[in-house]
């Protein structure tokens, strides 16, 4: 990919400064957007809630990449907190769309985020990008935030919507909570350990959002998941084995509907996603299998 003038938002969270430290590596000059008053050339203010951006700060980015979003996990959903996490994604994405719709010349691609939440509780069901949007929070959130892209689409941009699994990190996201349980030897299914969990390796993240910017035939929804979904149970054992440690404290449902409310479903919940899309425009994983992908996060050889 030749270097290219892309601007990011999200660019604090654990996808977005992977990327912008991938894409800076590479020689791109990135922007990143801010909601406080930039510091430096590099950034661009923004302010997703009141949908306003510098759009002169964007003039002359080849691709504009949205990744911003309030985390799912951080709290427990409360009807407040649940504004929270849909207008963070909606107004912003709305806000970003709008801006791009309005640039001359024209970004030749706007990336924005989404999620395999988008599909729901599938049980064993396997989706790709063909299936239909589930029923429930996330799902509405999701059609929400992509309907949002739709200024940017109608003024012609090439926009794709990458719809992300469980990224396995260290740094961040899901593991950065399990792995110290699990090293303590308090890891263990949740539930009955036989929902789904549509995951990818950070590495493989960041590799397949560059290839989604570079990738002039993509648009749409592209899911961002390894080729081999796991089982709660499975993954359970296999952090157990890696990290040589037993795994024998199972989480009842009860429990952590207890503990988590509103999004114990989510977690309990089942995803079956495949990446036949991005699979099908000839992207490579690195880390295709869990076991790849959590020893990649620990640095662990096999």
């Amino acid at each position: 990919m030749p270097a290219m003038r892309i601007a990011v938002a999200g660019s604090s969270g654990l996808i977005g400064s992977a990327l912008v430290r991938s894409l800076k590596a590479d020689g791109h000059q990135v922007l990143r957007l801010v909601r406080r008053e930039p510091s430096g050339g590099d950034e661009v203010r923004w302010d997703p809630e009141r949908q306003q951006v510098d759009t002169d700060g964007l003039l002359g980015c080849e691709a504009v990449v949205n990744l911003a979003g309030a985390g799912v996990g951080d709290r427990r959903w409360t009807e407040e907190y649940k504004r929270v996490i849909r207008d963070s994604r909606v107004l912003g994405t709305a806000t970003l769309a709008t801006a791009v719709a309005a640039l001359d010349p024209a970004p030749r691609v706007f990336v924005c985020g989404s999620a395999v939440g988008y599909y729901g509780d599938t049980g064993e069901q396997v989706v790709d990008e063909d299936a239909p949007a589930g029923e429930g929070f996330l799902p509405g959130v999701c059609v929400e935030w992509e309907q949002a892209t739709a200024p940017a689409r109608e003024a012609g941009v090439r926009t794709v919507l990458p719809r992300t699994g469980l990224v396995v990190a260290r740094e961040g996201g899901a593991w950065q909570r399990l792995f110290p349980l699990f090293r303590a030897g308090l890891g263990g299914r949740l539930g009955n350990g036989r929902q789904y969990w549509s995951f990818i390796s950070l590495t493989d993240e960041i590799a397949a959002l560059r290839h989604l910017i570079a990738t002039e035939e993509l648009s749409g929804p592209v899911n961002l998941t390894a080729p081999h979904p796991v089982t709660n149970r499975e993954a359970t054992a296999t952090m157990g084995r890696v990290l040589r440690r037993p795994t024998p404290f199972p989480v009842p449902a009860p429990a952590l509907r207890l503990v988590l409310g509103e999004m114990a479903a989510d977690v309990l919940g089942s995803t079956r996603a495949r990446p036949t899309r991005l699979t099908a425009s000839g992207f490579r994983f690195t880390h295709p299998q869990f076991e790849d992908a959590i020893r990649a996060a620990l640095n662990k050889s096999s």
